[in-house]
């Protein structure tokens, strides 16, 4: 269905990098740190649930270079500071606060810094740069993904309104990782635990993912997937192949095996 209540639509920020200071640092479950961080937040705007933020980590006691915001986007210095990229979790700019979390337990300089957070520690952060803000009234919406989309996955389910249906199918370690998730639309969770074996593979969230989906009718659903890079790429093709329009989907790698810093739309 493609009537003006279902098109997407990308929306443009001023550029603007902030120097932020940790107030907060506690485990949602173990495997995602919640951080909460304070400053100049009175303009801070993030209208889409997947927005990103640049983050610029740095070790404990140092302070990030920032770059400027330019004519024609980021000016660096050289050499240029490690950055990633990272979910909005939530935002309050009256109280000038920040939440972002972290899904931890692989390794990096940005889960590194999460790991050593502490109230104090300072974070560099720029943008979101623009929002792609998808229409709540579709009748079902589908999200698939792994750890590093939850974030995104908690802000869509809780943006989304009670009469319509949401199906989540999420890749976790175990048990004891599953997120809190509240929606008021009519939600089904479905969890695909590793329980000790490999990240990145497609298997489980696969055949999760085509049980789900089986009754969910094709006509009035959006699908969004991110995770693994060739993961999410892989997950595209096999619910497009089960009748879901690519128009009303989007597919994003937060990560890539055997990468580091990787972030990437997925497209035909």
């Amino acid at each position: 269905m493609t009537d003006a209540l279902r098109i997407a639509r990308r929306v443009r920020h001023p550029l603007k990098f902030r120097l932020l200071e940790v107030t907060e640092v506690g485990d949602l479950t173990p495997s995602l740190k919640r951080v909460v961080l304070t400053g100049d937040l009175a303009d801070f705007v993030s209208l889409g649930f997947d927005d990103h933020v640049k983050i610029f980590p740095v070790r404990d006691g140092e302070t990030p270079v920032l770059p400027e915001a330019g004519p024609d986007g980021p000016v660096f210095a050289e050499p240029r500071p490690v950055m990633r990229d990272y979910t909005p979790r939530v935002w309050d700019t009256a109280a000038g606060t920040l939440t972002i979390d972290f899904a931890t337990g692989h390794g990096g300089p940005a889960t590194d810094w999460a790991m050593a957070a502490a109230p104090g520690s300072t974070l560099g952060v720029g943008g979101p740069r623009g929002s792609f803000i998808v229409p709540t009234a579709f009748a079902h919406h589908v999200l698939i993904g792994d750890e590093t989309a939850v974030p995104a996955i908690s802000r869509r389910l809780e943006e989304l309104p009670a009469g319509v249906a949401a199906t989540v199918v999420l890749e976790i370690e175990d048990a004891a990782s599953q997120p809190p998730l509240t929606s008021a639309a009519d939600l089904t969770v479905v969890w695909v635990e590793r329980n000790g074996g490999p990240r990145g593979r497609v298997e489980g969230l696969r055949t999760a993912a085509e049980t789900a989906l089986a009754d969910v009718a094709r006509d009035d659903a959006y699908v969004w997937i991110a995770g693994e890079s060739q993961v999410a790429r892989t997950l595209r093709g096999v619910v497009v192949a089960m009748g879901f329009d690519p128009k009303a989907m989007k597919a994003a790698g937060y990560w890539r095996a055997g990468a580091v810093g990787a972030h990437e739309v997925i497209e035909d």
